[in-house]
């Protein structure tokens, strides 16, 4: 089968870095639909709350005592930082959900000694 010439034989993608770029960790995602009907996640990372203050106690001869900060012994409270948003209509949910799957079952594969990690790879919409 010839190729059509009003179409090329090839597409090249080429990657380039906002200026602003950075890697982020994220322990755990929060999200859903939005109006518009896309997929909107939220990725935090988490913390234990930091106390509003804390205060060390001084002694009569100057020298600092041990540090206090209130806390409520029967509270556990933890802090998710949202660190970024990302918004994906239908389409590029479906295709971000098969690159994850491709990639964990790689980890699988990695952990169970099948093969070596095959590093970054591109994503299909």
């Amino acid at each position: 089968m010839s190729q059509d010439p009003k179409y090329p034989t090839r597409i090249r993608y080429e990657y380039e870095h906002d200026a602003g770029v950075r890697l982020e960790y994220a322990h755990g995602v929060w999200g859903g639909i939005n109006p518009q009907g896309e997929i909107e996640m939220s990725f935090y990372i988490e913390t234990d709350k930091m106390p509003p203050f804390s205060e060390r106690l001084v002694a009569p001869d100057g020298s600092f005592g041990h540090e206090v900060a209130p806390y409520d012994e029967n509270l556990k409270v933890i802090t998710r930082h949202i660190r970024s948003k990302v918004v994906l209509n239908y389409h590029t949910a479906r295709a971000v959900l098969e690159w994850l799957e491709e990639k964990v079952e790689t980890l699988e594969m990695e952990e169970e000694g099948g093969m070596m990690y095959e590093g970054e790879g591109g994503l299909e919409q």
